[in-house]
Protein backbone atom coordinates (compact mmCIF):
# COMPACT_ATOMS: atom_id res chain seq x y z
CA UNK A 1 0.00 0.00 0.00
CA UNK A 2 1.32 3.42 -1.11
CA UNK A 3 1.58 6.20 1.58
CA UNK A 4 -0.87 8.91 1.45
CA UNK A 5 0.55 11.86 -0.20
CA UNK A 6 0.99 13.96 2.49
CA UNK A 7 3.21 11.84 4.94
CA UNK A 8 5.50 11.80 1.48
CA UNK A 9 5.43 15.36 1.42
CA UNK A 10 5.98 15.51 5.41
CA UNK A 11 9.31 12.97 5.21
CA UNK A 12 10.40 15.17 1.98
CA UNK A 13 10.56 18.52 4.24
CA UNK A 14 12.10 16.28 7.16
CA UNK A 15 14.78 14.73 5.30
CA UNK A 16 14.98 17.40 3.11
CA UNK A 17 19.40 18.14 2.82
CA UNK A 18 20.82 20.80 4.61
CA UNK A 19 22.00 22.76 1.44
CA UNK A 20 18.31 22.66 0.08
CA UNK A 21 17.33 25.08 2.86
CA UNK A 22 17.63 28.66 1.45
CA UNK A 23 19.72 30.67 3.92
CA UNK A 24 18.95 34.03 4.81
CA UNK A 25 20.53 37.17 4.10
CA UNK A 26 19.64 40.38 6.07
CA UNK A 27 21.59 43.40 4.67
CA UNK A 28 21.89 46.78 5.81
CA UNK A 29 22.03 49.44 3.03
CA UNK A 30 21.51 53.27 1.94
CA UNK A 31 17.66 53.22 0.76
CA UNK A 32 19.22 55.07 -2.16
CA UNK A 33 22.09 52.47 -3.24
CA UNK A 34 21.61 51.14 -6.98
CA UNK A 35 24.53 48.79 -6.82
CA UNK A 36 23.50 47.67 -3.46
CA UNK A 37 20.09 46.51 -4.90
CA UNK A 38 22.00 44.53 -7.77
CA UNK A 39 24.15 42.96 -5.42
CA UNK A 40 20.76 42.01 -3.83
CA UNK A 41 19.30 40.19 -6.85
CA UNK A 42 22.88 38.44 -7.37
CA UNK A 43 22.22 36.65 -3.64
CA UNK A 44 18.70 36.07 -4.94
CA UNK A 45 19.31 34.24 -8.40
CA UNK A 46 21.84 32.30 -6.60
CA UNK A 47 18.89 31.16 -4.13
CA UNK A 48 19.72 33.55 -1.24
CA UNK A 49 16.99 34.54 0.87
CA UNK A 50 17.27 38.28 1.37
CA UNK A 51 15.87 40.74 4.29
CA UNK A 52 16.86 43.98 2.71
CA UNK A 53 17.03 47.17 5.69
CA UNK A 54 16.86 50.22 4.13
CA UNK A 55 18.74 52.79 6.97
CA UNK A 56 20.79 55.73 7.09
CA UNK A 57 23.04 54.53 9.62
CA UNK A 58 24.83 51.50 7.81
CA UNK A 59 27.91 52.31 10.12
CA UNK A 60 26.37 50.85 13.52
CA UNK A 61 26.09 47.97 11.66
CA UNK A 62 29.78 47.52 10.51
CA UNK A 63 30.69 48.32 13.93
CA UNK A 64 28.07 45.71 15.57
CA UNK A 65 29.21 43.14 13.15
CA UNK A 66 33.01 43.74 13.68
CA UNK A 67 34.21 45.41 10.20
CA UNK A 68 37.84 46.10 10.20
CA UNK A 69 38.73 49.68 9.46
CA UNK A 70 39.41 50.51 6.29
CA UNK A 71 37.71 47.39 5.42
CA UNK A 72 34.20 48.88 4.54
CA UNK A 73 31.52 49.24 1.19
CA UNK A 74 28.51 50.33 0.66
CA UNK A 75 26.38 47.60 2.25
CA UNK A 76 26.68 45.43 5.35
CA UNK A 77 25.14 41.78 5.55
CA UNK A 78 24.48 39.02 8.19
CA UNK A 79 23.86 35.31 7.41
CA UNK A 80 24.09 32.66 9.75
CA UNK A 81 26.50 34.52 12.22
CA UNK A 82 28.63 35.70 9.78
CA UNK A 83 29.60 38.92 8.82
CA UNK A 84 29.49 39.84 4.41
CA UNK A 85 30.88 43.25 3.52
CA UNK A 86 30.75 44.37 0.20
CA UNK A 87 30.41 42.86 -3.28
CA UNK A 88 30.77 38.86 -1.86
CA UNK A 89 30.21 36.59 -4.54
CA UNK A 90 27.61 34.45 -3.89
CA UNK A 91 29.66 31.37 -4.38
CA UNK A 92 32.15 32.30 -1.68
CA UNK A 93 29.00 32.90 0.74
CA UNK A 94 28.04 29.40 0.14
CA UNK A 95 31.80 28.70 0.61
CA UNK A 96 31.80 30.28 3.99
CA UNK A 97 28.52 28.80 4.68
CA UNK A 98 29.33 25.28 4.32
CA UNK A 99 33.12 25.00 5.63
CA UNK A 100 31.96 27.05 8.91
CA UNK A 101 35.83 28.86 9.61
CA UNK A 102 36.01 30.58 13.55
CA UNK A 103 35.90 33.74 11.64
CA UNK A 104 33.77 36.88 11.72
CA UNK A 105 33.11 36.72 7.89
CA UNK A 106 34.15 37.57 4.97
CA UNK A 107 34.72 41.31 3.11
CA UNK A 108 35.04 42.85 -0.38
CA UNK A 109 36.81 46.52 0.44
CA UNK A 110 35.69 49.35 -1.71
CA UNK A 111 33.28 48.30 -4.38
CA UNK A 112 35.70 46.77 -7.30
CA UNK A 113 34.71 47.07 -10.60
CA UNK A 114 33.12 43.60 -11.81
CA UNK A 115 32.30 42.23 -9.00
CA UNK A 116 29.25 41.44 -8.14
CA UNK A 117 26.66 44.25 -8.32
CA UNK A 118 29.31 46.31 -9.97
CA UNK A 119 29.09 45.17 -13.61
CA UNK A 120 30.30 47.30 -15.94
CA UNK A 121 30.56 45.62 -19.25
CA UNK A 122 33.64 43.97 -19.82
CA UNK A 123 35.24 45.30 -17.09
CA UNK A 124 36.96 43.47 -14.10
CA UNK A 125 38.91 44.68 -11.77
CA UNK A 126 40.63 42.31 -9.89
CA UNK A 127 39.86 41.70 -6.34
CA UNK A 128 40.34 39.57 -3.24
CA UNK A 129 37.67 38.15 -1.03
CA UNK A 130 38.86 38.57 2.81
CA UNK A 131 38.44 36.46 5.42
CA UNK A 132 37.96 38.34 9.17
CA UNK A 133 39.12 36.10 11.48
CA UNK A 134 38.03 36.71 15.23
CA UNK A 135 41.05 39.12 16.00
CA UNK A 136 39.77 41.38 13.26
CA UNK A 137 43.11 40.33 10.90
CA UNK A 138 42.34 39.19 7.54
CA UNK A 139 43.20 36.82 5.00
CA UNK A 140 42.97 35.88 1.31
CA UNK A 141 40.01 33.76 0.96
CA UNK A 142 39.67 33.77 -2.99
CA UNK A 143 40.57 35.96 -5.65
CA UNK A 144 38.88 37.48 -8.74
Amino acid sequence: MKPPILHTLLLFVLIQPAWAASPVIDVYKSPTCGCCNKWIDHLKANGFTVRAHDTDDVVSHKYRLGVPPGHGSCHTAEVNGYLVEGHVPAKEIRRLLKEKPRARGLVVPAMPIGSPGMEQGNRKDAYDVLLVKRDGGTQTYARY
